[in-house]
């Protein structure tokens, strides 16, 4: 996602700090659910925490996990800002000054786990009951954390290639492999423990080879037949020609556009990596919602279009057949690729859920809203996107009956986008008539949004219909209103056309040309603060609640009479 988000700098136009600003909160909810999901799954399965009698309290393992985030960020500062001086400071003696460096810290950091006891033989048929300590693994294991360095300073440092970067930390960690035992060995005075030989350091490179190369099997068949297609999609044209199918198939239904721009997108995301599937989605994908929203009276910034198309693009890694990153994970679990793909994908769905709201809710991506309403949406849309996982996976305090799913799903809905009922209740715009469009600016004030419906030739001659929105500028009057937005009308046969567009005034900016008619033109009404919506929301989501724990309380005391 980060090296996309350098790429739509340069589709979007806007700062790099604006991108990641846009895309933060989808983000981050996203993955908020996906642990969530993985806790209901365990509540689903009846499984219990390893260890449950010894249990850490919440704020220990909160404490724990805060050390872990802040071990790896120190890791990766540490690199670029503590070691960055190096290459400017050593010039062409960086590659030795730093090869110098991670020796003494190998050594250094060996040194520490001969000091501490060895970790136990692990039998990997044993059930596994209880953790191990964390403290033992992590002072046994330090000189493992190298590998991680070299990767950071050949990406942020010496900005190689993923592949080389991946290829020079590989190497670090069969130089590792190999002399780790017998340096141990040297380093223990005690005797008491004997780690092994050089020999053993070569058996246990050549096991980690094989297994290595069995587990790439998969995925090198995988990523063979996904480059057959996409080959077959690039090379022929073909995906010029999907794009253009979704206006025909969409017959001017703004919810089945997007549905078809979505499978499309899942369609040309297939086997290829992050950066070159943004810009193929992208590049096909995001001017046709652009073009057709506007024909159809949906105006979304551009960054909303783009992210959208990039989400479903990158959930072709998991959806069958070609998913990689499902054959990947079926390669470390074991599991059978397509039905570790259809499962992925079923965690997933809220992730197709994100992009479809933040294209009607473009508050969900942080746009034109202040620090506190910022806050605001990030805890509401967290809410949120738990209790979507919890009815699609089917189990909230307990498994949900058909009627409690329906509720949380539009509890969840009307939390993400409360303003749909709103609308529903007090549309959000008044038409005017087009002739009198100076005086129907009057009333308006700087920063107001107003609504036109514009029909005509665009400026390659093809006649079309869209809507445009216009930030209201400042004006005395509200003629001065009109020519601050640049547009001179003029009326014929009862029409109001454009007579002049100002040059670099908002309406050439907005695509506004010579003799288009204005066929209509919308002002907002004051509504009730959408917020208010979450009330009874919430509300509902507590009725679920209480309905659900007076269920599982009924349920223990017959457990127990059925146990007796």
């Amino acid at each position: 996602m980060g090296a996309a988000a350098f790429l739509m700098v340069e589709y979007v136009g806007i700062p790099y700090v604006e991108i990641i600003k846009h895309a933060f909160l989808p983000a981050a909810i996203s993955y908020i659910a996906l642990l969530y999901i993985v806790h209901l799954e365990a509540l689903k399965l009846g499984m219990e925490p390893i260890d449950s009698a010894r249990s850490r309290p919440w704020l220990a393992r909160l404490t724990g996990f805060a050390f872990g985030v802040a071990l790896i960020s120190g890791v990766s500062l540490a690199v670029y800002y503590g070691l960055g001086w190096l290459k400017p400071a050593l010039g062409d003696f960086a590659i030795y000054g730093v090869g110098a460096l991670l020796a003494v810290a190998y050594l250094g950091l060996l040194k520490v786990a001969a000091n501490n006891e060895p970790l136990p033989a692990e039998d990997p048929d044993a059930p596994l009951d209880s953790l191990p300590d964390t403290r033992s693994v992590l002072l046994s294991g330090l000189h493992f954390l190298l590998p991680v360095v070299v990767l950071v300073w050949c990406l942020m440092v010496e900005r190689l290639s993923p592949g080389l970067s991946a290829f020079w930390g590989s190497v670090i960690l069969i130089v590792i492999v190999l002399t780790q035992r017998p340096l141990l060995n040297w380093m223990r005075k005690d005797g008491k423990h004997d780690y092994g030989s050089l020999q053993d350091g070569f058996t246990d490179l050549l096991e980690g080879l094989i297994a290595g190369a069995r587990n790439m099997i998969g995925i090198g068949i995988a990523t063979a037949t996904a480059g057959i297609i996409v080959g077959a999609v690039s090379q022929t044209g073909v995906g010029l020609v999907l794009a253009d199918l979704v206006e025909m198939l969409s017959m001017g239904n703004l919810l089945l556009m997007l549905i078809l721009t979505a499978v499309l997108s899942l369609i040309l995301g297939m086997g290829l990596p992050t950066t070159a599937n943004y810009i193929v989605v992208s590049s096909l994908l995001a001017p046709v919602i652009v073009t057709l929203g506007q024909q159809h009276g949906l105006i979304v910034p551009l960054i909303a279009v783009h992210l959208f198309v990039f989400y479903f693009g990158i959930m072709a890694d998991v959806t069958p057949p070609v998913g990689l990153a499902s054959f990947a994970a079926a390669a470390v679990s074991k599991g059978d690729p397509i039905k570790t793909g259809l499962t992925a994908f079923y965690y997933s769905l809220r992730t197709a859920a994100l992009p479809f709201l933040f294209i009607f809710n473009t508050d969900l991506l942080l746009i034109d809203v202040d620090w506190a309403h910022g806050i605001a949406i990030f805890v509401i849309s967290t809410v949120a996107m738990l209790i979507f996982a919890a009815a699609t996976q089917g189990w909230f305090v307990t498994r949900n009956r058909w009627y409690e799913g329906v509720l949380l799903l539009l509890v969840a809905f009307t939390l993400f986008r409360p303003g749909f009922w709103v609308d529903m209740v007090v549309d959000p715009y008044q038409s005017s008539n087009p002739e009198h469009l100076a005086k129907t600016l009057e009333p308006l004030e700087a920063g107001d949004v107003l609504r036109m419906r514009i029909k005509g030739e665009d400026a390659v001659g093809k006649m079309r219909e869209f809507s445009v929105l216009f930030s209201v500028p400042e004006g005395e009057t509200g003629q001065d209103t009109l020519d601050a937005l640049g547009i001179m009308t003029y009326q014929d046969q009862g029409k109001t056309l454009i007579d002049i567009v100002t040059f670099a005034s908002p309406a050439e900016a907005a695509g506004l040309e010579f003799d288009q008619e204005i066929v209509d033109v919308r002002i907002p009404v004051e509504q009730f603060r959408k917020e208010w919506m979450w009330l009874p929301a919430l509300i509902l989501f507590g009725v679920v609640y209480l309905m659900q724990k007076r269920r599982v309380a009924r349920q223990e005391p017959d457990m127990g009479k059925i146990r007796v």
